[in-house]
């Protein structure tokens, strides 16, 4: 039987018999307005900024309060288990921590902090290609948890194929190819402050401590750090890859491969006939492409594109408990979660990314429950209605 995520609740209401209240709040979108007032400027508009005005980060928000959900009374939901299948693997509930870049910029245990957190609630943790730890010391710090590794997939094979060995050396099980970021977006939050922490060299440290990556510098990272930076901007990314290309990722990964950043069910089902095993349902949070489509208002289509074929994932706007039931309501089979743990890393570290995992999945167990159901799998858009506008 699985945890009661709810009993969280208990704890914090028995702790307050001593006095003891929580460091952060519980309303985990209040989060943002806190990082705003305790965090500086640069950090907080890199990972609350969106492409253009914003417009696909609110559009985000406002697909997933336009639908309502419908509870169902005197139904069994004594016992409750939230784990899923997926991709091979059973999860203790429908969540994992989506790929965040550079946490430096928001804590100094970085990585490793929000790696440790979700590893002590069983959650998988999806490392960033753009961290600012090397994988090895993130996989280091989780023991064996459940670990994903994210690639931007870089210009130079000989780099992306040592990438792919470094992940798979260190128990990284699922590859996450984000698919959204052939360039960067337009972003003004951070264009104003003319803040790209990659060329200070911070969130480059898989890069800079990459053989492949070395070998193609004139002179060490220390000697020549602007020269390392160039040679990364300059292989970041890359505006040429076609569907066709995903077959070398194939040739070097031999464990899932799922791909982040669709929108379409065209390309869901490219994706399917790839031999990919699942898609992420996301656009970026909104950060990519301004004026996009809602991540939640394109998640029913693929679903019901490939449901049946590939784990279909999502992110972009979640940000409450009820948010994860919608979402699996529409036909995702989990979800990623962003910008709240990168928030409550910021604010309080390890402890602060622990406090959003363990509110999400209590608020998940509890509206689960109280809409009348004991698992996520008996969730269906049957379960919601859509408010007009």
């Amino acid at each position: 039987m699985g945890r009661h995520w709810a009993d969280f609740q208990y704890e914090i209401y028995l702790n307050g018999m001593t006095g003891a209240v929580p460091r952060l709040p519980t309303d985990l979108t209040r989060l943002e307005e806190m990082a705003e007032r305790r965090l500086g400027p640069g950090p907080v508009g890199y990972v609350a900024g969106g492409a253009g005005d914003g417009d696909t980060v609110r559009a985000n928000r406002a697909a997933l309060r336009r639908r309502r959900i419908v509870p169902r009374m005197l139904r069994d939901v004594h016992e409750r288990d939230l784990s899923v299948e997926l991709l091979g693997r059973k999860l203790p509930a429908p969540l994992a921590l989506a790929p965040v870049g550079v946490l430096s910029i928001l804590h100094p245990d970085a990585e490793p902090a929000a790696a440790r957190a979700a590893a002590a609630q069983g959650v998988p943790y999806i490392l960033s290609s753009a961290s600012s730890t090397p994988m090895e010391q993130v996989a280091e710090a989780m023991g064996d948890a459940e670990r994903w590794f994210q690639l931007y997939w870089a210009k130079d094979r000989e780099v992306t194929r040592s990438f792919l060995g470094r992940a798979k050396a260190s128990g990284f099980s699922v590859l996450v190819v984000t698919l959204d970021t052939p360039l960067l977006a337009w972003r003004p939050r951070d264009l104003d402050q003319a803040y790209l922490p990659f060329l200070h060299g911070v969130g480059t440290a898989n890069y800079f401590t990459d053989p492949a990556f070395r070998a193609g510098l004139a002179r060490p990272v220390h000697e020549d750090p602007n020269a390392a930076v160039m040679h990364f901007t300059g292989m970041f990314a890359d505006p040429a890859k076609t569907w066709p290309d995903l077959a070398f990722l194939r040739e070097n990964w031999d464990g899932p491969i799922v791909l982040k950043g669709v929108l379409h069910p065209d390309d869901a089902r490219r994706a399917a006939q790839a031999g990919m095993d699942g898609v992420v349902v996301s656009n970026h949070g909104g950060r990519q492409v301004a004026g996009s489509v809602a991540a939640a208002d394109a998640l029913p289509r693929i679903a019901e594109a490939v449901g049946d074929r590939l784990a279909v994932l999502f992110d972009s706007g979640v940000r409450t408990g009820d948010d994860i039931v919608k979402a699996l309501a529409l036909g995702a089979r989990a979800v990623l979660v962003g910008r709240p743990y990168a928030y409550g890393l910021g604010l309080d570290g390890q402890a602060g990314v622990e406090h959003v995992i363990r509110c999400l999945l209590a608020e998940l167990d509890l509206t689960l429950a109280l809409s009348g159901h004991a698992s996520p799998a008996t969730v269906t858009a049957a379960d919601l209605v859509e408010e007009a506008g």
